[in-house]
């Protein structure tokens, strides 16, 4: 039996779900029931439990999962051994990354990685929110902020520093915010994903507050509140390495330096049950390198 038959049987009980695991798995839907009931058929078994909500393994496609896992395991241990021995990398990567950080920070690495290993298939999706890495089948996806706890792997790469900042028009316009709380008469530009209920960290010394903010715009996407920002539309809070041209130039001011922002760390997270191809410790391996220039 073809062995996408045993991968596709561990993604439904690892996933509860047909289609999440046939996203996994890269294959339509049908194809990955088809796959599961000719492997029942096979075994003279019943390995699943359907519902309308739900899959669950039963006592022996639980049991059928597990032995399948470790022997799939050691199947990929051994093909990437002779991979990597032979110094042939290939594959297919698809990783995530913010837009902005792409653009500024990763994207003058990347044809370096392309040129040093030519046979990796490099996909790379913009995306600021929060994706759905099993689900949507990332390899990987670069993350900036602190993350929740779950069950995925976590590299920190670096830190980035988050300032506050304004353009002068505004300013002239509207006055300078001198402490905390004269970000409740401005116009804030809030990003969608810091969490917190509508307040920005702010800190002075060891003490960190979060300061209540009334915005006037909201957006999940970086790139949309710097433009904000740059065309005098409010206050923002945004990295160091997307204002810095600004700064330089004059059209943005950054503001209340005495109350620093809580830096950022930028990490690499990735599923803790997948096999770490030669690939992927690759990219791992090139990400820890970039630095914030």
């Amino acid at each position: 039996m073809d062995i996408s038959v045993f991968r596709t049987f561990v993604s439904v009980v690892d996933e509860g779900s047909f289609s999440t695991a046939a996203l996994r798995m890269g294959i339509s839907r049908s194809l990955c029931s088809k796959h599961v009931a000719d492997l029942e058929t096979h075994l003279g078994v019943r390995l699943l439990t359907r519902t309308t909500r739900k899959v669950t393994p039963t006592p022996m496609g639980l049991s059928y999962s597990r032995d399948l896992r470790e022997v799939l395991a050691r199947l990929d241990a051994a093909t990437e051994s002779v991979k990597d021995a032979s110094g042939n990398l290939s594959g297919t990567l698809k990783i995530g990354s913010p837009i902005f950080y792409t653009l500024k920070v990763l994207q003058p690495h990347l044809l370096d990685f392309m040129e040093r290993h030519r046979d990796v298939q490099l996909q790379i999706v913009l995306d600021d929110g929060a994706s759905d890495i099993i689900g949507d089948g990332f390899d990987a996806v670069i993350r900036i902020g602190n993350l929740k706890d779950s069950t995925l792997y976590a590299r920190k790469l670096h830190t980035v520093r988050i300032m506050l900042v304004a353009a002068p028009d505004y300013l002239d316009r509207n006055g300078r915010p001198e402490r905390p709380a004269d970000l409740l008469r401005h116009h804030c530009l809030h990003y969608t994903n810091l969490p917190g209920n509508l307040t920005w960290p702010l800190r002075r010394g060891s003490r960190t507050i979060r300061q209540p903010v009334r915005p006037s715009f909201f957006s999940n996407n970086t790139e949309l509140l710097h433009s904000m920002a740059v065309n005098g539309r409010g206050l923002a809070l945004l990295p160091e390495f997307i204002i810095r041209d600004d700064v330089e130039a004059g059209r943005l001011v950054i503001l209340m330096p005495e109350y620093a922002l809580p830096d950022l760390p930028v990490s690499l997270v990735y599923p803790s049950g997948k096999l770490l191809t030669g690939a992927m410790r690759s990219f791992l391996d090139f990400a820890s390198k970039l630095q914030l220039s």
